[in-house]
């Protein structure tokens, strides 16, 4: 397995079934040319198999962590260590960018992601419920 940074339209469209909808051209230009956006591919023989999103979330009096915003991995190529994978990479980056620490959201019930997350080093502090706002 390989992994590398996403840095074109192009490798976001040619991975598009490991998103949840159909890569928008222009959203994906706008995500690779926004500074503090920065997503991962894992590839096995030049096919993308899995990704991973991070976001820099900076604050005035905490300094700056990192995001982890999505992660995906193809079918095949779950339980194979190529999230914890992408998610280590996402981590590395983030210390070499100076980020404090990362934090992901996970759905209630998710022992698969959970477990993998605990894998690549995080820690569930059990602490957090998410509110959303629906603007569509």
């Amino acid at each position: 397995m390989e992994i590398r940074r996403a840095t074109s339209v192009d490798e976001l469209a040619a991975a598009e079934y490991l998103f949840d909808h159909p890569v928008r051209p222009e959203w994906a230009r706008r995500f690779l040319d926004t500074q503090g956006h920065h997503l991962f591919l894992a590839y096995e023989e030049d096919s993308p198999v899995g990704f991973v999103s991070g976001v820099e979330t900076v604050h005035p009096d905490k300094g700056t962590e990192m995001f982890l915003y999505e992660l995906g991995v193809a079918e095949p190529y779950r339980r194979r260590g190529t999230g914890r994978a992408l998610t280590r990479a996402l981590a590395a980056l983030g210390r070499e960018l100076g980020c404090y620490g990362m934090w992901v959201l996970v759905d209630t019930g998710n022992d698969i992601a959970l477990a993998m997350y605990r894998s690549a080093g995080g820690k569930d502090d059990g602490t957090c419920a998410v509110v959303t706002w629906d603007f569509t």
